[in-house]
């Protein structure tokens, strides 16, 4: 059966470029990979931890891999991840992951950026590098993720990210770095709909909707159609109560033509009351469908999770922010490995602890370490 797994595995990467520049190699690429993902699946964070992992575990990774050369050095691993080209070795991993876990049709998207502030280098004056991911936030699967250049930004990378996955069908959902119309132009060449926060870096079509919603409040919607969903939560003494409203766009809009694929605004109010005291939060958005109220509160709520179960997770489970990695493309190639391995540790369920007691499991157990990589 470890056969067969090392097989399947095996088979994604197969179109992955060998940076080293030797054509015979001491230690086969897939071994570097597998080892290197292993590892951090199991709480590594540098390359000499790979490599000690690989020396401890050289017994089970025989299993998998050809170890008749030993384990790598941590020289080698270094070499690799910092001349592997990332945007290869993602799709080959999605390859995999996708093999292992299907992603739900339609469903929300969430696109965001992370800045990784241990790669910035002060001796080399050389930028933190800032990764984009696209997260699907109903399956827990971190669909792909590109470094931003460092005389770009977001606005630019968006665009590469998502005409590399297959997005069509989905909800993609942006904070407003993100509401572009490049941005929502190529969502909808991709065959998929967009639901971006709108605020004052787009001060017309902020205008433009927040006079649309002031102007209908006014009446409830007496005279426009609107889809409205309402919710209620209480805990830890504090309470929340949300209130969305989405409308389709009337035709003399102001800013319909300019943008791609616009049919609808959406607004969602938050009230908050905790020790007495009361705030409110309101904001605004623009769709290219015009969706249920519910359909409407999902995206909007969903587009944290991001943040909640990705971003969180890489800061406090897997301490990316600590990382000392700078060389080459070993940053992003480092962070890509720590988001696959947050995704294969997400979907493993039988194990009901939180991510950090799932990784020292891993480590402890290799059964279950299987179990983690197979997706059984």
């Amino acid at each position: 059966m470890a056969s067969c797994a090392l097989a399947s595995i095996s088979s994604h990467f197969e179109e992955l470029q060998d940076p080293r520049v030797s054509r015979s190699q001491w230690h086969p690429l897939i071994n570097v990979i597998g080892i290197g993902l292993c590892a951090v699946i199991c709480g590594a964070e540098a390359f000499t931890e790979m490599e000690e992992f690989g020396k401890r575990k050289r017994k089970w990774l025989a299993k998998f891999f050809d170890l008749s050369n030993g384990i790598p050095s941590h020289d080698t691993f270094n070499t690799v991840f910092a001349r592997l080209k990332p945007e290869q070795f993602e799709r080959c991993l999605l390859s995999w992951i996708t093999s292992l876990h299907e992603v739900t049709a339609g469903q929300i998207l969430a696109v965001d950026g992370k800045t990784l502030r241990g790669s910035y280098d002060r001796g080399d004056n050389k930028a933190a590098v800032h990764m984009v991911s696209v997260w699907a936030t109903k399956n827990h699967l971190s669909l792909g993720s590109v470094a931003v250049d460092e005389k770009s930004n977001e606005i630019t990378a968006i665009p590469r990210l998502l005409e590399l996955i297959d997005i069509s069908g989905a909800m993609i959902t942006i904070d407003a770095m993100g509401c572009q119309k490049e941005i929502a132009k190529t969502i909808r060449k991709e065959g998929a709909d967009y639901c971006l926060a709108v605020k004052d870096n787009q001060p017309s079509l902020h205008e433009a909707v927040q006079e649309f919603f002031g102007e209908h409040l006014e009446d409830d919607f007496a005279n426009h159609p609107c889809r409205r969903e309402t919710t209620k939560e209480k805990a830890h003494g504090r309470r929340d109560e949300r209130h969305y409203f989405i409308a389709p766009i009337p035709k003399d809009f102001t800013c319909r033509a300019a943008w791609p694929g616009l049919r609808a605004v959406g607004m969602a109010i938050r009230i908050t009351e905790q020790d007495g005291r009361c705030t409110h939060d309101t904001r605004y958005y623009i769709l290219s469908r015009y969706v249920s109220g519910s359909r409407f509160a999902e995206a909007v709520r969903r587009h944290w999770g991001i943040e909640n179960q990705l971003h969180w997770q890489l800061d406090v489970t897997f301490r990316e922010d600590d990382l000392r990695i700078r060389k080459g493309h070993a940053p992003t190639n480092m962070s890509i490995l720590m988001r696959t391995a947050l995704t294969l540790l997400k979907n493993e369920t039988t194990n009901k602890r939180g991510m950090q007691t799932k990784r020292r499991a891993a480590g402890w157990d290799e059964s279950y370490l299987e179990k983690v990589l197979t997706g059984t």
